[in-house]
C-alpha cells in the first residue's frame, strides 16, 4: 500500500508509459548503434594504446558532463586521462594538451561554434583527435583522425529537444571504449583494488582473510578433551566456536554452539563425551590468502557465524562475521 502522503497526490495519467517510452527509445537507438562500429573503433583502441601520452577529453553542455564521466572511468580502469572544457580550452587550458596525447571530443552534432575554434588548435599541438559524434558528415568528424560514431535521429522527449537519447548513446560509446582499452590491457582484479582502495568495494577486491583473523583468539581442544574443557575452550574465545586439533597439529574439526545444543538434547548425561563425540569432522576452511569477500560468500550459502582458517591442513586461526560486518563487506 502507498505511504498515506502519496495517496493524496493527483497523477497525471499515463506516466508509467512515458518512462517505458524513454527507457525504450534510449534503449533501442543504443542497440542501433552497433552497426555504426567499424574498424576505426580498432584503429582508435591501438591509437590508445600505443600512445605514450592521455587521453584528454573534451566538450561543452551535456558533452562535457559525458566527458567528465569517460574521464572517470578511463582513470579508473588503467587508461590515463583528463576533462578540457571546450569553451576553457580557448582561454588558457589548451596548455594541458602535449603532442603524445590523444584528444577526444565528443559532439552531437560536431558542428558547435566552440568545436570548430578547438579543433585547428588541437592539430596545432601535434596530438591526434578522437570524435565521439552523432553526424559523420559534420565538422568534426571531416577533421579527426578517428571516428566513433553514435547516432541518435531522435531524442526521447516528444519535442525531440532535451538531450536524452543522444547522451544515453554517447555514454555508452565511451563505455564501450573504455572496457574496450580495460580488456586489451589485461586488466586485472587486482589493478581494479589499486585503483579503488576506499570503501566496501576496494575492501572486496583487496582485502583477505591474513588482514582478518590474526586479530581473533584462535580456541583449539584435543579430541579427547571433556565437554567441560571444550565448553570453557569455547567461552574463553568468545567466537561461539573452538576447534579439534590433533597432536601432531592437525586440524580434525570443529564445535559450535549448534553441536552443543545437539549434544544437550540428544544426551542426558553427557559427562562421559569428550571432543571428538560431538564435533563436525572435515570442517569448511579457509585460506590466508583467500579474499575475505569470498569468505563471507560461504559463510552466507551454509549459514554460518564463523568460519576456520586453515594452511596446509593446520589450523590457524578464525574468521566471524563480525569482522565482515566491522569492514562494511556485508
Amino acid at each position: 500500500m502507498l505511504p498515506k502522503h502519496l495517496r493524496t497526490l493527483k497523477l497525471t495519467k499515463n506516466l508509467q508509459s512515458i518512462a517505458r517510452d524513454v527507457l525504450l527509445a534510449e534503449a533501442d537507438a543504443i542497440r542501433a548503434a552497433i552497426a555504426y562500429l567499424d574498424i576505426q573503433f580498432d584503429y582508435c583502441v591501438e591509437a590508445i594504446l600505443a600512445s605514450a601520452g592521455r587521453v584528454v577529453v573534451t566538450g561543452v553542455g551535456k558533452s562535457a558532463l559525458i566527458g567528465q564521466k569517460l574521464v572517470a572511468t578511463l582513470n579508473s580502469t588503467g587508461t590515463p586521462a583528463l576533462f578540457m572544457h571546450a569553451a576553457d580550452a580557448i582561454h588558457g587550458d589548451l596548455g594541458m594538451v602535449q603532442a603524445s596525447d590523444l584528444v577526444l571530443a565528443i559532439s552531437k552534432s560536431g558542428n558547435t561554434p566552440e568545436v570548430k575554434v578547438l579543433v585547428p588548435l588541437i592539430h596545432r599541438t601535434g596530438a591526434k583527435l578522437i570524435a565521439l559524434v552523432g553526424e559523420s558528415e559534420s565538422y568534426l568528424a571531416k577533421q579527426a583522425d578517428f571516428v566513433l560514431l553514435a547516432p541518435a535521429p531522435h531524442e526521447a522527449d516528444p519535442l525531440n529537444l532535451a538531450p536524452t537519447t543522444s547522451t544515453t548513446v554517447a555514454m555508452a560509446m565511451g563505455d564501450a571504449l573504455a572496457i574496450a582499452l580495460l580488456t586489451a590491457r589485461g586488466f586485472t582484479r587486482q589493478d581494479f583494488a589499486r585503483y579503488h582502495p576506499g570503501g566496501s568495494l576496494g575492501k572486496k577486491l583487496y582485502l583477505k582473510v591474513s588482514d582478518l583473523f590474526p586479530a581473533n583468539q584462535c580456541p583449539c581442544v584435543r579430541p579427547d578433551q571433556s565437554i567441560h574443557d571444550t565448553m570453557l575452550a569455547m567461552s574463553a574465545g568468545r567466537l561461539g566456536a573452538t576447534a579439534v586439533q590433533g597432536a601432531d597439529g592437525a586440524l580434525l574439526g570443529i564445535i559450535t554452539d549448534g553441536d552443543v545444543r545437539r549434544m544437550v538434547s540428544q544426551h542426558d548425561d553427557y559427562r562421559h563425551l569428550c571432543a571428538r563425540d560431538i564435533m563436525t569432522q572435515k570442517p569448511v576452511c579457509v585460506a590466508p590468502d583467500d579474499y575475505a569477500v569470498a569468505a563471507l560468500e560461504i559463510m552466507q550459502n551454509r549459514n554460518i557465524t564463523q568460519i576456520l582458517v586453515a594452511d596446509a591442513g593446520k589450523l590457524v586461526g578464525f574468521v566471524h562475521l563480525h569482522d565482515l560486518l566491522k569492514e562494511g563487506l556485508v
